[in-house]
C-alpha cells in the first residue's frame, strides 16, 4: 500500500533530537519509528503502553528521589538481593 499521508506535529528541539537519537541506535528513521507507534496503537486498539497519573505517594516519592532523600545504596547486587530477600 502507498504510504501517501502526511502528519505534521511540533515538538521541543531537545526531545526530538534526543528521541532521534535513540532511534539511530536502533537502526531505524523517524517515520519508521512514527509507523511502528501507529502500528502499535492499532493493533492495541489504544495507546500501546500505561498512561495515567501518578498517586499522591508515588508523586511524594518521585520528590524525595529527585531532592537524593531515603536512597538506599548498595555495594553490589549481591547486597541488594540479600536486602530483598530480608523484607519478604
Amino acid at each position: 500500500m502507498p504510504k501517501t499521508a502526511m502528519i505534521r506535529a511540533r515538538t521541543e528541539a531537545s526531545l526530538k533530537k534526543e528521541a532521534e537519537c535513540i532511534f539511530k541506535e536502533l537502526g531505524i528513521s523517524s517515520t519508521e519509528a512514527i509507523n511502528l507507534f501507529y502500528s502499535q496503537v492499532a493493533l492495541c486498539k489504544g495507546l500501546p503502553f500505561e498512561v495515567k497519573i501518578p498517586n499522591k505517594t508515588t508523586l511524594e516519592t518521585f520528590k524525595k528521589t529527585d531532592r537524593g532523600e531515603d536512597l538506599t545504596h548498595f555495594a553490589n547486587i549481591d547486597d541488594l538481593l540479600k536486602d530483598i530477600e530480608k523484607s519478604q
